[in-house]
């Protein structure tokens, strides 16, 4: 990214950040969330909670304060929509063991944001099994109106589809030079969105991994500017 370069040199905003997925109305907010307002969802994917501390484990050290920089800015994004249930679309510990790592104080994070609303657990391939004393539910998969969540996007998934997993950056160039963000994909049928985890990476939408999914229509990506979402077409975005 280049310091100091103005959102502005990205894209006009899209209309009020939102998109229609196979007929629903799906709001992406710059934190990174995706905002159903019709069933009043929010939706999260590849939280990576401990993430640093899985690394600690291995002799890699990285601040451990991963878990409790990811639960503060959802729960911004989660007093700004008061949603009814909260939708983790997988990978929302980096492995196995993240859920007993997990302090008791970024516990009780977790446990107020869950306080009066549905919270739903997706297994991902990072974690595939249910945390254990955490809260919520657990599911391979849902449904919402015409929406299907999961966390691995499917080449041959039906339209609705909202996915993780492939945690999508653009590349996009400006008059000062490039920029390398977190955004949503979608070409109206499916969303893959981007990972919310505060030690997560990126790859590109140009990368092979995304052809499969988006081989027909039009791919917009929606952007994570500074203070807003930016549509971005897929042929405006470079590779890495």
């Amino acid at each position: 990214m280049t310091a100091g370069m103005d959102d502005q040199q990205i894209a006009a905003p899209s209309r009020q950040g939102g998109f229609t997925l196979h007929g629903e109305a799906a709001l992406p907010d710059v934190s990174g969330a995706l905002w159903l307002a019709d069933h009043g969802a929010l939706v999260v994917s590849d939280l990576h909670f401990e993430k640093g501390s899985a690394y600690a484990r291995r002799g890699v050290m990285l601040p451990p304060y991963d878990t409790a920089a990811t639960l503060a800015r959802l729960a911004d994004v989660v007093a700004r929509y008061a949603p009814k249930v909260i939708v983790a679309l997988g990978d929302s510990f980096h492995d196995g063991g993240g859920p007993a790592r997990m302090g008791d104080a970024d516990r009780a994070v977790l446990r107020a944001l869950q306080q009066g609303r549905e919270w739903i657990w997706i297994s991902g391939n990072h974690d595939p099994e249910p945390p254990e004393d955490l809260g919520g539910v657990c599911a391979g998969e849902i449904r919402l109106g015409a929406l299907t969540l999961r966390h691995q996007p499917q080449a041959d998934a039906s339209p609705g589809e909202i996915a993780g997993h492939l945690h999508p950056v653009a590349r996009v160039s400006a008059p000062a030079g490039t920029l390398r963000r977190r955004c949503f994909v979608s070409d109206g049928m499916r969303c893959v969105m981007p990972a919310f985890g505060a030690f997560t990476g990126g790859l590109n939408i140009r990368d092979a991994a995304f052809a499969p999914l988006f081989a027909q229509a039009p791919v917009v990506a929606h952007v994570m500017g500074r203070g807003r979402i930016y549509a971005v077409s897929m042929a405006r975005c470079l590779g890495d």
